[in-house]
Order: C-alpha cells, then sequence, then structure tokens
C-alpha cells in the first residue's frame, strides 16, 4: 500500500509541475519583458499595438507574441534566439507587411542602426475570428 501511495504522489507531482510549471515553449510578455524597447500605441479586447525599438546593440529576453503584423519602418537586422536555443538571423525592409504566427524567442539588434516596427497583436484565435468575418 505504501508504494501505490508514493505511486500516485509522484504522478501528482509530475502532472502539476507539467499542468503548472514553467513552461518553456511560452515567454513572458514583450513589454513587461522589455519595456525599454515595446511601447503599447493601442490595446483593446481584440488587438495590441506595439511600437518596437532597439538601438544598434540592445537584446531583449525570451518572450512571446501572439499571431501578429509586422510592419517595418525602416532597414534591419536582428538575432533571434528560440526556446530551443537555435538562432535566425532576419531582415526586415522599410515599407514591408509581414504576416506571423505566434512565436517565442529573445531579440538582439545586430544592425547599426535602429529597429523600428509597429506590430499589431491578435488577442482572439484566428480561426475564431475567420468565422466571424463570414456571417
Amino acid at each position: 500500500m505504501k508504494s501505490f501511495t508514493k505511486y500516485i504522489m509522484v504522478v501528482f507531482l509530475w502532472l502539476g509541475l507539467v499542468i503548472f510549471g514553467p513552461n518553456t515553449s511560452k515567454g513572458q510578455d514583450p513589454v513587461k519583458v522589455a519595456p525599454k524597447h515595446y511601447k503599447v500605441l493601442l490595446e483593446n479586447e481584440r488587438v495590441r499595438v506595439l511600437e518596437i525599438t532597439y538601438k544598434p546593440g540592445e537584446k531583449a529576453a525570451m518572450h512571446s507574441h501572439p499571431a501578429t503584423v509586422n510592419y517595418y519602418l525602416g532597414n534591419f537586422k536582428a538575432k533571434f534566439t528560440f526556446p530551443d536555443g537555435k538562432t535566425a538571423d532576419i531582415e526586415g525592409k522599410k515599407g514591408l507587411a509581414e504576416w506571423h504566427e505566434a512565436f517565442t524567442h529573445a531579440a538582439e539588434n545586430i544592425d547599426t542602426t535602429e529597429i523600428h516596427l509597429i506590430a499589431v497583436e491578435l488577442k482572439e484565435p484566428v480561426k475564431k475570428l475567420q468565422k466571424e468575418t463570414k456571417k
């Protein structure tokens, strides 16, 4: 009976860690992680609009974005580090708008110019929004 009780306790401990423990696939809110770089311009129940700026060499810790549309106000180069440790160098071109599915990353400006963009983060799942627009 003691071994069964231990087994049950281990299972509940494991489930607690999985369900309530830190989630390495999700970072924190970028506005909280890096308020120097992320300024909220507008927020309502459907979207949050952010102005994002990084001076050359500046970094931000791991954070997450929901599905987002980015509009680049200038050219830039950045390095993203993902939760699994992989990295990617990315480039933004002035005047380009891009769609991004939800993702988690740390960021670093690896260019000699400032990163400056507007991000529109969606708060509702994309599928739900698509259903509403078909009405």
